[in-house]
């Protein structure tokens, strides 16, 4: 019987969490995505999130097969949104998943969604129902894989410096 759940990751994950990241990036570029092809995410980055307490892990059958952060409240990324705007009032809380990955040999089965569906569950038992993702325009599995969820997309948002044009999704938990 396979066994599958998410856990906060501790700092004894890391290796196995920056070997994902390391692995998605060299996929992206297979594919001519220009997304995390820049330096970011950085090993930086997961120290502060697992520091924070806002990155987790999926793990299968003991493996740690898949990674995310996420953030809690507002993101500062998702504060100015272009063609488009967000659902909901303006000052509303919500949580953002970022630096989504999962493990090479694990790509195709359909992991993405139960770790995307795990950070939602989280989300409502965190007591958001405003629950918000973005990806890179050329990033198509990834866009399908946030479809599939059920978000919505809600326009052009930017990150980092200098300026990088990223999908918006969003998806209003029910109550």
């Amino acid at each position: 019987m396979t066994v599958t759940y998410l856990r906060k990751t501790t700092p004894a994950d890391l290796a196995a969490v920056m070997t994902i990241i390391n692995g998605a990036k060299a996929y992206l570029h297979q594919q001519h995505v220009d997304q995390w092809q820049h330096g970011y995410p950085a090993e930086s980055d997961f120290k502060a999130d697992i520091a924070a307490g806002l990155n987790y892990v999926l793990v299968r059958d003991g493996e740690i097969v898949g990674t995310a952060t996420l953030l809690q409240g507002t993101d500062p990324n998702y504060q100015v949104i272009e063609r488009g705007n967000w659902r909901g009032t303006p000052d509303a809380k919500y949580t953002s998943v970022h630096r989504i990955a999962m493990a090479s040999g694990y790509r195709g089965q359909h992991l993405s969604n139960v770790l995307l569906t795990n950070l939602l569950t989280l989300s409502r038992q965190l007591g958001y129902a405003d629950v918000r993702i973005d990806t890179h325009p050329q990033n198509l599995g990834m866009q399908h894989v946030i479809k599939q969820n059920g978000f919505q997309y809600q326009g052009i948002i930017y990150m980092h410096e200098p300026k990088e044009e990223r999908y918006a999704y969003q998806l209003l938990l029910e109550k």
